[in-house]
């Protein structure tokens, strides 16, 4: 086709126009996108000063909400049904995990400054209790089906070369046994249901071990440096036999196969990550770092893709999500002007 000077620019300026059309309605559509986390309100927690927090729990039944403020020295407890704060434990001196019992009506508080489980009446918020660990006690994972409690103490912070992770009898509070990792580091742990197998993140190999809960032994070791470093947060999908890692350097999210380690998916995430959910109902993962939560959605066994990421605040890296009520709890660390507080979404479908 041949074109005189006049036509073909006006061919060219046809083609830029039809180009930033296109590029304006993908602009659009975009924006348009649904979120898959809408804000509903803020809970401000003014009386808390700079720090961390680590973890929450939920008490279903009693519509309480529990956070723990780690370098505030404290738990928060959150009415579900008001969103307001109700209680404040402060007879502890670093929290980090909790499991609340509602058969017992006990708060079980895992408090690495004192290196112990304390535990609490549920009701009257009095102490009744505590369970000698070694110091740094950090993260847990809880099994419903004996009520043993598997906390992760010792290591760097309790300046030894090993880690344990302990278990409690949340029936009679007594510590009966010790798994020893040989590492100075170790972090979140994830439980299977259907067999005597735990997953926990040796963070200090750069690895994931398999550890037989009957037998109290390390079964297996998958390292996952190749892929990323600092394997922190942990979720599991037993059903798709998947296990999704974490990790800091560089900041990934990875996927194992559980049955065999092999890494199957790795996906760029947020930094600074320290929790993370798997929702089996949507097929989400929610990978909550510092400034962003990040919202992959799960195509298949080995395929993943990244369907939002919501904005939050600095060192916002603590978070849970309660698919019963359709709710994501976020908390939120006071930073230069601005208050501590709990933003509470909802979920979107």
């Amino acid at each position: 086709m041949n074109l005189t000077l006049l036509e073909a620019n006006v061919y060219k300026l046809r083609i830029k126009a039809l180009v930033t059309v296109l590029i304006a309605s993908a602009i659009g559509a975009w924006g348009q996108a649904k979120a898959p986390l809408v804000l509903l309100q803020s809970i401000p927690l003014p009386a808390l000063h700079d720090g961390d927090f680590d973890h929450f729990a939920v008490d279903l039944a009693g519509h309480r909400l529990f956070l723990t403020a780690e370098k505030n020295a404290a738990v928060e407890v959150f009415d579900l049904q008001t969103n307001k704060l109700i209680h404040t434990l402060t007879d502890i001196d670093e929290p980090h995990s909790m499991i609340y019992r509602a058969d017992l009506k006990k708060l079980f508080v895992i408090d690495g400054g004192a290196a112990e489980v304390k535990i609490y009446q549920g009701d009257t918020y009095k102490r009744l209790g505590a369970i000698k660990l070694e110091d740094d006690a950090d993260s847990m994972a809880y099994d419903p089906s004996t009520k043993y409690l598997y906390v992760v103490n010792g290591g760097k912070g309790a300046k030894m070369a090993y880690c344990l992770i302990s278990i409690v009898d949340t029936t009679t509070d007594k510590k009966l046994a010790d798994i020893k990792i040989d590492s100075d580091s170790v972090e979140a742990l994830a439980l299977e249901k259907s067999g005597p197998r735990m997953f926990v993140n040796i963070t200090g190999k750069d690895a994931v071990g398999v550890i037989d809960r009957e037998k109290h032994t390390v079964i297996a070791t998958w390292p996952i440096g190749q892929e990323g470093k600092h394997n922190v947060a942990m979720a599991f999908d037993e059903a798709a036999h998947r296990l999704f890692i974490s990790t800091n350097n560089p900041e990934r999210l990875i996927v194992l196969n559980s049955d065999s380690g092999a890494i199957v998916a790795s996906l760029p995430c947020g930094h600074m990550v320290d929790d993370l959910a798997y929702d089996a109902k949507s097929k989400r993962i929610y990978v909550t770092g510092s400034d962003f939560v990040d919202v992959f959605h799960q195509k298949d066994a080995d395929h993943y893709e990244q369907v939002g990421q919501v904005a939050s605040a600095f060192r916002a890296k603590t978070a849970i999500l309660i698919p019963e009520l359709n709710r994501y709890y976020l908390a939120v660390p006071r930073h230069e002007d601005k208050v501590a507080e709990v933003r509470v979404f909802e979920v979107q479908p």
